[in-house]
């Protein structure tokens, strides 16, 4: 039962992110210097690697924060959302931040990022402590 769980809340994450970057789509893309064809998309739309590597993420993200609230005192929705944001927010955007910096990208890209993943694991906290 756990497994579904993990899948319920990554899809919850993975479904968010779809609205996040379609919503920012413009300046994710101009923030990223990601190649653009001309029809203003990403030229790589239709690649689906992203996709599915961004659905293992999502998975393994889940799969981990699940673990570590059967092994904590977390056992209500708020606490599933408040630890998800602290995870998002504390250790997973400050990475984001990291590779952006050495990578001279731009910081708007690590609030893009970065708020994704805040919102993203805070989506996934409520959905594990909702079963």
């Amino acid at each position: 039962m756990e497994f579904i769980n993990v899948i319920a809340a990554a899809a919850g994450s993975f479904a968010f992110g779809a609205v996040w970057y379609m919503a920012l789509a413009k300046p994710w893309m101009a923030a990223s210097g990601i190649e653009v064809g001309p029809d203003g998309q990403p030229a790589n739309a239709n690649d689906p690697k992203p996709y599915i590597m961004s659905a293992v993420a999502a998975l393994l993200v889940a799969g981990m924060m699940r673990h570590v609230f059967a092994t904590s005192p977390v056992d209500s929705v708020g606490d599933g959302m408040l630890n998800g944001f602290g995870i998002g927010l504390f250790f997973i955007s400050p990475w984001i931040m990291m590779n952006n910096g050495f990578g001279g990208r731009p910081f708007k890209l690590t609030l893009i990022d970065g708020g994704y993943a805040t919102i993203g694991c805070t989506i996934i906290g409520a959905i594990l402590m909702l079963f």
